[in-house]
């Protein structure tokens, strides 16, 4: 009776301690100098090591990528500034084969130039494009392979900020959608507000009649943002101005307030600018990276309050991090140093949220954009 207990119990307990092994790192890249397009490699989930890299696309510039819900299609933002004739970049969608390598289906215009930044949203029929140049949002129907079919919508931001620089003019940065698939937020960095949009999901449309949006400080330029798994909260940072917001989110309204801002930086830090904003899984920490300062800026966040306290400062081991990506576990950060063409791995700690290089390092040429994709 102990042995059929025993066996028993190890046919309950292993399916439960079973964990996805096969990840896939997808990066995105400029490709003004070695790089051939989009790179990718096998990422071992236990040991955090990674497989050989290589070329998985070739693609003009596909700076930020995007995956579709069902993990078989991949989406990158072509980030330049004529396509075709017109005033805009491009979106490209391609098929994830078995072996992670992308075969190209087809290539829209964005709508605007330089996009940056893409979401696809959770039913697998939209994608959402911010173009930073074109300082305006759009929204693309998806086919059932996956490929774009139409541009559905197009909206403009209109306006500027104190920064005659930087902020002449919208730019749009960056669209999030909420974790019921009701709202977008977009960051423009030009205007110093992120823009709330109802997602009309049967017609693929951004109803801007009943936007909402909330202001950063003058010349903060908001750049990526991020929502909090509780649903309740949402995070911005500000290039110009390196800081870091937590702010109010009411998934009924779609209404954002301003909760707290802390500076990414140590004092006395040369000039910087911030890229990235992503939340940990497990809700209690938010990362910024800080381009100048080559750093990750670790904050722990209170989830009832917002209420932000610095962690610490994290070398990325490169120049320039652009985005970084938490693997599904949280346990992993890798970290993209588009001036140093290298990817640098940090173990997290759970409880602390604190980053610990793991003495790995990867090549890829201008990296900046990093995607896992765990596969079924």
């Amino acid at each position: 009776m102990r042995i059929f207990f025993l066996i028993f119990a190890a046919l309950v307990i292993l399916p439960l301690q079973a964990t996805p092994k096969d990840l896939l790192v997808y990066i995105g890249t400029y490709t003004q100098g070695d790089s051939e397009g989009i790179y990718t490699f096998r990422f071992d989930a236990e040991t955090g090591r990674p497989g050989p890299v290589r070329l998985a696309a070739e693609s003009l510039n596909p700076s930020f990528l995007a995956l579709h819900p069902s993990g078989r299609v991949a989406y990158a933002v072509n980030e330049v500034s004529a396509f075709e004739g017109q005033a805009s970049g491009a979106v490209s969608a391609y098929q994830i084969q078995d072996n992670g390598d992308l075969t190209f289906l087809n290539q829209l215009a964005s709508g605007g130039g330089a996009p940056c930044h893409l979401v696809v949203d959770q039913t697998g029929k939209y994608l959402l494009v911010a173009n930073y140049l074109g300082g305006n949002v759009g929204v693309f129907s998806l086919a059932d392979d996956g490929r774009l079919a139409a541009r559905t919508d197009l909206v403009q931001h209109i306006g500027s900020s104190v920064n005659r620089r930087r902020q002449n003019g919208p730019h749009a940065h960056s669209v999030n959608l909420d974790a019921n698939n009701r709202f977008a937020a977009a960051a423009d960095l030009g205007v110093d507000k992120v823009f709330v949009y109802p997602l009309d999901r049967d017609r693929g449309r951004l109803d801007a009649s009943r936007a909402r949006s909330v202001s950063l400080r003058a010349g903060a330029g908001p750049r990526h943002f991020a929502f909090h798994p509780n649903g309740q909260l949402a995070f911005v940072n500000s290039e110009l101005h390196s800081e870091l917001t937590s702010l109010r989110f009411d998934a009924a309204t779609g209404d954002l307030t301003v909760l707290d801002s802390l500076s990414t930086l140590p004092p006395s830090a040369p000039g910087n600018s911030t890229a990235e904003t992503q939340v940990h899984p497990n809700g209690r920490f938010v990362y910024v990276s800080n381009r100048g300062h080559n750093s990750i800026a670790v904050f722990a966040v209170d989830p009832s309050s917002g209420k932000l306290r610095l962690v610490e400062h994290e070398s990325t081991g490169g120049k320039v991090p652009r985005n970084f990506s938490l693997d599904p576990s949280g346990r992993f950060l890798l970290a993209a140093n588009q001036q140093s063409d290298s990817v640098v791995f940090f173990k997290v700690n759970s409880r602390s949220g604190a980053l610990t290089p793991t003495g790995v390092t990867i090549t890829v040429p201008t990296p900046v954009c990093v995607k896992f994709l765990e596969r079924q």
